[in-house]
């Protein structure tokens, strides 16, 4: 894994053992980076169940100014702050080790809210719709937030089209990224 353009373009990340989490490949990740080059300049990121942080890292390194990210696993956490240091972006990010849930209701009573949020759960557990569920009435969020939601493609997601506003869906070989933008 790396950071494929900007800043800290070349910075390989560390990841963490096991099958706890999914890097995301180098292809999707420029991917997903290409349909949203035109909105990362100076937003606020959040990175939920960060596994490595290099989501975050990459908006960061592509003109994002500043990021959050999650994750509740010990070593995940080690990898992220391992990888916020060698791409040099200890200023502008930070990571909270707790639950989704606890950590956005965190963010929420210091007042923070995001640009972008892109949310990598685990698959098949419906997490995504809890999530989901509480970003909507959330004061993180505001009117032009996007929020990204990686999914297997074996996930229902037609209730999403009938509560959010569903921008485009854009398929992989075994997952998908659902955009979903604010706009109350």
């Amino acid at each position: 894994m790396r950071i494929i353009a900007g800043k800290a373009r070349r910075t390989n990340l560390v990841t963490p053992e096991g099958s706890h989490t999914r890097p995301t490949s180098d292809r999707i990740k420029e991917t997903l980076f290409n349909m949203l080059q035109q909105e990362l300049y100076d937003v606020s990121f959040l990175d939920i169940f960060s596994g490595s942080g290099g989501i975050a890292l990459e908006a960061l390194s592509r003109g994002a100014k500043e990021a959050v990210m999650i994750d509740n696993d010990s070593e995940a956490v080690r990898c992220i702050k391992e990888n916020i240091k060698r791409t040099h972006f200890e200023d502008v990010a930070r990571v909270l080790k707790m639950d989704a849930v606890s950590a956005l209701k965190k963010l929420e009573l210091t007042g923070n809210k995001f640009d972008i949020i892109f949310m990598d759960p685990p698959y098949n557990h419906d997490i995504e719709a809890k999530i989901l569920s509480f970003l909507s009435g959330s004061d993180i969020v505001h009117k032009d937030t996007l929020i990204i939601t990686e999914t297997s493609l074996d996930t229902d997601i037609s209730y999403m089209y009938d509560i959010y506003n569903v921008e485009k869906v854009k398929e992989y070989k075994t997952n998908r990224h659902v955009f979903i933008r604010i706009d109350d």
